[in-house]
């Protein structure tokens, strides 16, 4: 099968699953070509049956604000026309759906057709696409795609009810890598971190105020006086600076570690004993998975599709959004409780074999693919 796959290559959630789709589906013989206006950050390393096409801004003059969607429009015709692709799967909405839809109709001109799957990521569906501008442009590149996808049940109800959508909306969840994502024994690493046994707890976002991420430190602050411990932040965007203040009107410079963008985030979350998500909007929370899969229990917010991932009581526990000293005492139960612990991050290894290893999750998207091409 020859796919092509749209997606933003920056640090986030729709951008990770898309490629990392694309890596297995490649693994499994399909022919992946990804268009993007540059390389994905996790498409490293040579494969041969994987394409990138860069999608090339325009800098007339005319053009004071880049005009991106219609851009991307032309590099699409232009590799479905080279490549002969039979699917086109969109991640995130805008402008990739809309997009997908334009390039559809073009080729139905020229008396050509291909198969137009979405896969709708969060924001696309819970923020940006309820803007009044967005909206009607959503909904309507959502019923005229061939194929849709969301990666929680969440979503999918979020879908249908923010825009009042009649398609048949598939669950494929986000997936996880087991043979890369896992408990590695980093001891060095973590003597470097947490040089006097702290416990170490880790947040991993792109640093949006979406993500609560000043919630972690006011955790920290409240555990601090009675647990040793070290925050690591990781990643990078808009609230860092806010962060930073916080931390240093709080005293916390020696306990909270901005780290910045990591590219080997694994091994951070091996050493780590806590996974803290504190978010006020989550569709599925992929970073909790990855921690999951290496071990890491985790405490989050009970919102969005968050409480599909993390089971409160087994893998880690949940609390309203803001409740920080919930968030707090249950740091303390597990940090306070080592056997208890270990108990929950058996559980996290479990649920994220039986539920989310891309083995399980890929072949889902092949069957989908066949079942929208069969149509």
């Amino acid at each position: 099968m020859k796919i092509g796959i749209t997606c933003y290559p920056t640090y986030g959630g729709s951008g990770v699953i898309a490629t990392e789709l694309g890596k297995a589906l490649a693994d499994k013989g399909h022919e992946i070509h990804f268009i993007s206006y540059s390389l994905p950050q996790r498409l490293n390393g040579f494969v041969g049956n994987i394409f990138f096409h860069e999608v090339e801004m325009s800098k007339y003059p005319l053009f004071e604000n880049q005009i991106y969607g219609i851009t991307l429009t032309g590099k699409t015709l232009e590799v479905i026309e080279y490549a002969n692709l039979d699917i086109l799967h969109v991640h995130y909405a805008l402008p990739h759906a809309v997009s997908g839809y334009l390039t559809k109709q073009i080729l139905k001109k020229n008396n050509k057709d291909i198969k137009l799957i979405t896969t709708l990521h969060g924001t696309d569906i819970t923020l940006v696409g309820l803007e009044p501008a967005f909206l009607p442009l959503v909904k309507f590149s959502i019923e005229e795609s061939d194929g849709v996808t969301t990666v929680s049940e969440y979503l999918k109800q979020r879908t249908i009810e923010n825009y009042g959508v009649k398609n048949e909306i598939e669950v494929i969840p986000n997936f996880i890598d087991l043979n890369e994502f896992k408990p590695e024994e980093v001891g060095c690493c973590k003597k470097s971190i947490a040089p006097a046994g702290e416990k170490i707890l880790v947040h991993v976002s792109n640093f949006r105020k979406v993500k609560r991420i000043k919630d972690t430190i006011k955790i920290v602050n409240k555990l601090k006086d009675e647990i040793p411990v070290k925050l690591l932040l990781i990643g990078d965007g808009p609230e860092r600076s806010d962060c930073e203040k916080l931390a240093r009107d709080l005293g916390l410079i020696k306990e909270v570690l901005f780290m910045g963008k990591q590219s080997e985030i694994k091994n951070i979350l091996s050493v780590s004993d806590l996974f803290l998500l504190p978010s006020k909007e989550e569709s599925f929370g992929l970073s909790a998975l990855e921690a999951m899969s290496c071990g890491v229990p985790v405490i989050s917010s009970n919102i969005g599709g968050i409480p599909e991932v993390n089971i409160h009581g087994e893998t880690g526990f949940l609390s309203e959004v803001g409740d920080i000293n919930d968030m707090a005492n249950n740091c303390k139960k597990l940090l306070l409780n080592e056997n208890l612990r270990k108990r929950f991050s058996n559980n996290c290894l479990v649920r994220a074999k039986v539920h989310f290893d891309k083995n399980i999750i890929v072949p889902q998207y092949e069957n989908y693919y066949e079942r929208v091409l069969s149509k």
